[in-house]
């Protein structure tokens, strides 16, 4: 997989100047905010920092490039594949995802029908939010998330707020349950099947159909697919013995994860929420919760170039061997 994937879509004077940063600073990189005629910032590794047209950094914002409107209509060009009509759905969404699981999100102004968002025009503002693939990540959970008397694992869910790595966990359990990499000396049975549904397609980063990133051979991608009529289709037609799917919340998706759950299927889901208490305050989650829907809970928090991971049973008690782990040089985050 390209890391830098994501330029393939900048205008080139923007990708010049953001070439010319430190060869760690790219390799670190998880945001760029391209905002038209104000400061051209970067989000690496938490921090923030404003771009000079030479590739430098700088707190002072009138030293910091500036991108033209020609820089954001020949971005918007690309990102779009020179159709804003066939992207119509994605802008009303107000992000556009592209090769590599990047995801683009946009702001300007909205247009409404009978009260809600039907487009976005006079687009204006972008953030490239950097996907990455950081491999074994989930090592140190896998062996809570084992459930040894039927040789699989738990339903799990994984929370996080945004960009503290959900995305990249998910990814990374998708490759262990796929190849069989439990990380535990008892745990001896094969792979098992996977099937992720990516409504984003930013968990597989699938190119014409094609995971960019290892999910593990025994994967299986719907990519660009909502997350209930995936659910319901992978049941249907491919008989997983896991399903992933990130970032539920919709009445249909619980619905379709109760079914899922009851037809014999294992749920590696993930939501937003900074710990379980921000996820109780959500009533339809609550009631999962409650019901101990969940075997396994994984809260996910970082700072810095640190992942802090606790991992809770169903029963909300903190289970024995958290960990913290320092972040890989490139192994930025994501959602």
């Amino acid at each position: 997989m390209n890391t830098l994937s994501w330029s393939a879509v900048l205008p080139p004077e923007l990708k010049s100047v953001l070439m010319r940063l430190p060869a760690r600073m790219l390799a670190e990189l998880e945001e760029i905010r391209i905002r038209e005629r104000r400061p051209l910032e970067i989000g690496v590794m938490g921090d923030f920092y404003l771009v000079t047209p030479l590739g430098t950094v700088t707190e002072d914002p009138d030293a910091a490039y500036r991108p033209s409107r020609e820089d954001g209509h020949q971005l918007l060009d690309f990102i779009t594949n020179h159709s804003l009509y066939t992207m119509e759905e994605e802008l009303r969404r107000g992000f556009v995802t592209i090769p590599g699981g990047h995801r683009i999100g946009l702001a300007g102004r909205t247009v409404l029908t009978q009260g809600s968002v039907s487009h976005l025009r006079e687009i204006t503002g972008f953030n490239i939010r950097i996907a990455r693939e950081v491999r074994g990540i989930a090592d140190s959970i896998m062996p809570m998330m084992l459930d040894f008397r039927h040789q699989t694992v738990y339903h799990t869910l994984i929370v996080s707020p945004p960009q503290h790595g959900k995305t990249t966990m998910l990814r990374d359990i998708a490759r262990a349950v796929g190849t069989g990499a439990w990380n535990h000396p008892e745990a001896r049975w094969k792979a098992l099947k996977v099937g992720i549904v990516d409504e984003r397609s930013e968990i597989a980063g699938c190119i014409k159909g094609v995971p960019s990133y290892d999910l593990g051979y025994r994967t299986d991608v719907m990519d660009g697919c909502p997350k209930a009529e995936g659910m319901m289709m992978f049941i249907r037609s491919m008989s997983p013995d896991v399903l992933i799917v990130d970032e539920f919340g919709r009445d249909e998706d619980l619905h379709a994860m109760r079914e899922a759950m009851h037809a014999g299927v294992r749920l590696i889901a993930s939501a937003h929420g900074a710990d379980i208490d921000d996820l109780i305050k959500r009533p339809s989650i609550q009631q999962l919760m409650d019901e101990g829907a969940f075997g396994r809970i994984v809260v996910l928090k970082r700072s810095k170039r640190e992942w802090q991971r606790k991992v809770y049973d169903e029963k909300r008690r903190a289970l024995q061997g958290q960990d913290s782990q320092g972040i890989k040089k490139g192994g930025g985050t994501d959602r």
